[in-house]
């Protein structure tokens, strides 16, 4: 980060006296970063009482920074991670929140057209239905990933959202906890997120997503309505693949219709397709000796809550069967690459000129696209799975 060569908390007053709106830098000290942020919440119009009593107990919280980079789950495969998330109990559980809450999801799907199943996956993945919401403190949370300089500009809009909260009477500084990246409550919701999208389910006058299974479940449903789901369409369906095709063909983002993935030989594992006039995507998540499914409009809904490839799918996976689908085949798929033998191969990438992002051992969808790129350059099975077979011939 640049130095400057005078105080940001002078500068921040000095714009905020001039009624030009403030950004506080990330970086720096972090008091005087503090400083910044006030200065700039009251040139927003917050009032100053407010201001003062939402800062005051504000600390930085070095574990938040420890969390958000140490994100290791995301390095297993599907098939594990899938495991390791969905169990008996936790099914089990699901569908007894189904019949306990089954009035509130009736109006979550007749009001905003999200099936009971999708939402209690994100429910049971968040926080265990409720029983884990996260012991951070919200506000201290984002403040602290605020002032770091990795992702700045999305957090530090979201201080000032929960000081709305706050003026609300619905977050308390001192007290109020969550996740590590400062969501709350049952589904876990940024502050912004629960200002546009936050609904009373319960008619008590507030949004309580920590508290209140129809608050958080109705601010679940709004939201992924907001974020463009479709009422009445599936999302994921596992189907069965012929011995051989153009695996390039796979991948999220290449759609084909249904006529033509039947003519490819891919057809349904159980019953019909879902929905023979939409399009969908071939996913091989480990492969194409591995679980296959389609992926309908809807599955992309599912990146908006969170952008990791392997949790969204354990995510809509687990809501099918929420929904009454069978267990997927895990099928025999080739053995994967581990952190180490992923970090080499995202580094021959990079010398290649493929767009991969950080070298971190985690397989996303730059990683993907590029394997896959390099699969058909090199006359391998076009799917997108790295092996040691790819990793020695490049």
């Amino acid at each position: 980060m640049p130095s400057f060569p005078f105080s940001l908390t002078t500068t921040a007053m000095v714009l905020a006296l001039s009624g030009t709106p403030v950004l506080a830098q990330c970086g720096g000290g972090f008091s005087a970063f503090v400083d910044g942020l006030k200065a700039e919440a009251t040139s927003r119009g917050h009032a100053a009482s407010s201001v003062a009593q939402f800062f005051a107990p504000v600390r930085q919280d070095p574990k938040v920074i420890e969390a958000d980079r140490r994100q290791g789950v995301f390095t297993l495969d599907f098939t594990t991670f899938a495991r390791r998330l969905i169990s008996q109990s936790r099914l089990d559980t699901g569908l007894a929140k189904s019949r306990e809450w089954n009035s509130v999801f009736d109006r979550a799907a007749a009001e905003y057209g999200v099936p009971r199943g999708v939402l209690l996956a994100f429910w049971a993945f968040e926080t265990d239905y409720g029983a884990f919401q996260g012991d951070f403190n919200t506000v201290n949370a984002l403040v602290t990933l605020a002032h770091d300089c990795r992702r700045p500009d999305l957090f530090r809009p979201q201080v000032f959202h929960a000081l709305t909260l706050f003026q609300n009477n619905d977050l308390d500084p001192a007290t109020t906890t969550g996740a590590w990246a400062g969501e709350i409550g049952m589904v876990q919701m940024l502050p912004g997120d629960i200002l546009e999208n936050g609904v009373d389910g319960d008619g008590d006058g507030h949004v309580r997503l920590k508290s209140s299974a129809p608050d958080a479940l109705l601010s679940g449903a709004k939201m992924l309505q907001h974020f463009g789901w479709r009422a009445d369409e599936p999302w994921l369906q596992e189907v069965t693949l012929p011995a051989d095709m153009d695996w390039s063909q796979s991948g999220v983002g290449k759609a084909s219709s249904l006529t033509d993935w039947a003519a490819m030989g891919v057809a349904p594992r159980s019953g019909r397709w879902m929905a023979a006039g939409l399009p969908a995507s071939l996913i091989l998540p480990q492969g194409h000796k591995g679980p296959a499914f389609v992926a309908y409009p809807n599955f992309n809904v599912f990146f908006e809550w969170n952008q990791s490839f392997t949790y969204v799918l354990t995510a809509a996976y687990f809501a099918t069967r929420l929904s009454g689908e069978p267990v997927f085949d895990p099928r025999n798929p080739d053995t994967g690459l581990d952190q180490v033998q992923m970090r080499q191969l995202q580094e021959r990438l990079l010398a290649r000129g493929y767009d991969v992002g950080a070298v971190d051992g985690i397989l996303g969808a730059g990683t993907r696209a590029a394997v896959q790129a390099e699969q058909v350059r090199l006359g391998l099975p076009a799917d997108a799975w790295p092996t040691a077979t790819l990793l020695s011939r490049m």
